[in-house]
């Protein structure tokens, strides 16, 4: 055995079976080979005594870069924040920039037991490399058509975007996967989203877009188009692939009827939502309806960061408040979102949930805080008490990443240094 975790509450993801109680977990090969009560010779042991060990978190969406413009924009709704603060910050960008904040964004999520994350952004080689670099898991998006760019000439976008997917999907061992970016229906017209389908289904690619994130742009698509945003998804041919849609916060019955028909995959980005004024997404109907729902954390930009703990304590709280109702979003179903859900949301299918035989992608929290302590139900304390702070050790495909809180990838005191000279000159 590479690799034993030893007597530890032992979270696995599984809906209906989420605590499995007090045990070990044997790594081989980069998979789990054990569960269970028995401890065995490996060539190294982590004593994790009061740590709960879970699988790691999935960020459904993101744009990891956008750390370089944390705290930047504030208190603006969605399209003055976009158009007036992001879109002249993004002008300036270079892939160098782009390299430094990723492996900054990846550090973060490190430290705050994200193993993997769904990505959407410029200059995604760099991403990539990064997340090399990292040992993380991502899927990284990539689109035939600039945003805004409706000049119909995509033959350069294309052989851009084939030469990405085939040179990274797959790339590190299964560790980078690549996804066709299909930004929203208000910066494309319907040549370039029945493009856009084309070439997904062509290339066997899963779909990463914003779908109905704000009631401007629902209004604005039946302007444009004549139909709500999923409904020209549909048209175009969009849903015949797999869709990750980020937000889905203005979605009506029929709405969800499409995505659930189509297995159109949404991911609620609770904090985005309420920082941007975008609203609350009706995940309690969406479940309702058997979507399975996934959490991501947005930009940096409109969060302030990339904390999934933060996300899954939102998603916990934000929905009971809303409706009235105490019991909807309960904790294990809100793990079960950040974790198998937002594993096979992204594509890692063999992730997000612990037994035998599935990707040693596994996480320990540190349960010796003040604010977890009495830890009376370790699923409860994931959601309501646990902070991304209480991470002592992130697992990905079988290697150690962080461990007692101590990262083994990345030199992060001298990215602070660089992307706060990357600071200095963009603003």
């Amino acid at each position: 055995m590479d690799l034993l975790i030893k007597d530890a509450h032992i979270v696995t993801g599984i809906k209906g079976n989420m605590y499995y109680g007090v045990g070990n977990i044997g790594i081989d090969a980069g998979k789990i080979a054990y569960i269970g009560p028995e401890t065995m010779p490996a060539q190294k042991v982590i004593e994790a005594r009061d740590m709960i060990a879970m699988p790691g978190l999935f960020n459904a969406h993101t744009h990891t870069s956008m750390v370089l413009m944390r705290n930047f924009a504030a208190d603006k709704n969605l399209e003055d924040w976009l158009v007036k603060s992001i879109f002249p910050i993004e002008g300036k960008l270079t892939a160098e920039y782009i390299h430094s904040a990723s492996l900054l964004a990846a550090a973060e999520m490190i430290r705050s037991g994200t193993v993997g994350f769904l990505d959407m952004y410029y200059h995604v080689e760099e991403t990539a490399e990064a997340v090399l670099e990292a040992g993380l898991r991502a899927n990284i998006s990539l689109g035939i058509l600039t945003a805004g760019n409706n000049d119909r000439n995509y033959e350069a976008a294309k052989s851009h975007a084939l030469a990405f997917h085939r040179n990274y999907h797959g790339a590190g061992n299964g560790l980078v996967k690549t996804s066709l970016e299909v930004h929203s229906v208000y910066l494309y017209d319907e040549d370039g989203l029945r493009e856009s389908a084309e070439f997904a289904k062509k290339h066997d690619l899963m779909v990463h877009a914003h779908l109905h994130e704000t009631k401007t742009e629902v209004v604005n698509s039946i302007d444009k188009y004549g139909f709500r945003p999923i409904e020209v998804f549909k048209k175009c041919g969009m849903l015949e692939v797999p869709v990750t849609a980020a937000h889905c916060v203005n979605m009506n019955d029929r709405d969800m009827e499409i995505a659930a028909s189509n297995g159109v995959r949404p991911v609620h980005c609770p904090t985005s939502n309420m920082y941007l004024a975008s609203g609350f997404a009706d995940i309690p109907s969406m479940q309702k309806h058997g979507i399975a729902v996934a959490l991501g954390t947005d930009g940096a930009a409109s969060n302030n960061d990339l904390d999934m703990f933060g996300e899954m304590n939102l998603a916990g709280l934000i929905h009971k408040g809303h409706s009235g109702d105490a019991t909807v979003m309960d904790a294990a179903s809100v793990v079960e979102m950040a974790t198998a859900n937002g594993a096979a949301t992204i594509g890692f299918e063999d992730s997000g949930r612990l037994y035998e035989g599935m990707n040693a992608d596994i996480i320990l929290i540190d349960t010796n805080s003040a604010h977890n302590t009495p830890m009376l139900n370790p699923v409860n304390a994931l959601v309501y008490s646990t902070k991304g702070s209480d991470v002592d050790t992130v697992i990905v495909n079988g290697r150690i990443l962080m461990q007692s809180k101590e990262l083994k990838t990345i030199d992060e005191e001298k990215l602070r240094y660089t992307i706060k000279k990357i600071a200095d000159m963009l603003y």
